[in-house]
């Protein structure tokens, strides 16, 4: 049996008495997943990642991460945690690899591995000369991809992130997808939102849709899209508010 590592059980963030932004959301992502999370503008994918992250408190639900409450142990969570937002906002004071070294100094990444993990990743997403400028410098795809370098330096048993293609170039955009498969091939696992349908289809082995906050559908993807594209299917899911 796959070993879960993130289960979401009935998950509702409330920020008006009349808006439930997530409303008894239930998904299980496990080892060797890559979970694509997709919905409108809205819908609660933000508000579900954040909460996932350990940075949105929520009224009722529980999360776990590797058998871990984020609730009653949140640092456990984070250790084998990382989560890239869609705008990734980073020290701007800091250099690059002033910012990689803090951030590989918080998760306890011995000097050896880190240098190693970060040549290997700067060098894989075209960074390694602007790494010594200052990220006040950096392009939003620069600070994207100094983000997903910092995000991989522990190598997470979970990886959350939000819209992780805007902003990248088509090369760094392969990129990541590569790694994302090498990563979980070795069991870690990835959540994701997503707009870009088809790269969704291609690269997902697991499918959610969200709407109004509640989950519409989740499971394989080949499961969710049936004989029609992912495309078809979530055009069919926001026709319904138009019956």
């Amino acid at each position: 049996m796959e070993k879960p590592i993130l289960e979401i059980e009935g998950l509702t963030k409330i920020y008006t008495k009349a808006k439930r932004a997530v409303d008894g959301l239930t998904l299980t992502v496990c080892a060797g997943d890559i979970y694509g999370f997709i919905g409108q503008n809205g819908a609660g994918k933000t508000t579900t990642l954040r909460a996932v992250a350990g940075i949105l408190p929520f009224e009722e639900g529980e999360i776990r991460i590797d058998g871990h409450s984020v609730r009653s142990d949140p640092v456990a969570c984070k250790q084998v945690t990382a989560y890239i937002p869609d705008n990734p906002d980073l020290y701007e004071f800091l250099t690059g690899i002033q910012f990689l070294n803090f951030i590989a100094d918080m998760f306890g990444v011995e000097k050896n591995l880190r240098s190693e993990r970060i040549e290997r990743y700067a060098n894989l997403f075209r960074i390694a000369d602007d790494l010594g400028s200052l990220i006040g410098t950096y392009s939003h795809g620069m600070k994207q991809k100094t983000a997903l370098i910092g995000a991989l330096l522990h190598e997470p048993k979970l990886i959350l992130l939000d819209e992780p293609f805007v902003g990248l170039d088509p090369e760094a955009a392969f990129r990541l997808k590569q790694v994302f498969r090498e990563l979980c091939d070795k069991g870690s696992a990835i959540f994701f939102s997503t707009h870009v349908l088809d790269v969704a289809e291609k690269l997902c082995n697991k499918i959610a849709i969200i709407k109004g906050g509640r989950l519409i559908a989740s499971g394989d993807t080949q499961t969710v899209r049936g004989d029609e594209s992912l495309e078809q299917v979530f055009l069919e899911v926001l026709a319904d508010d138009a019956r």
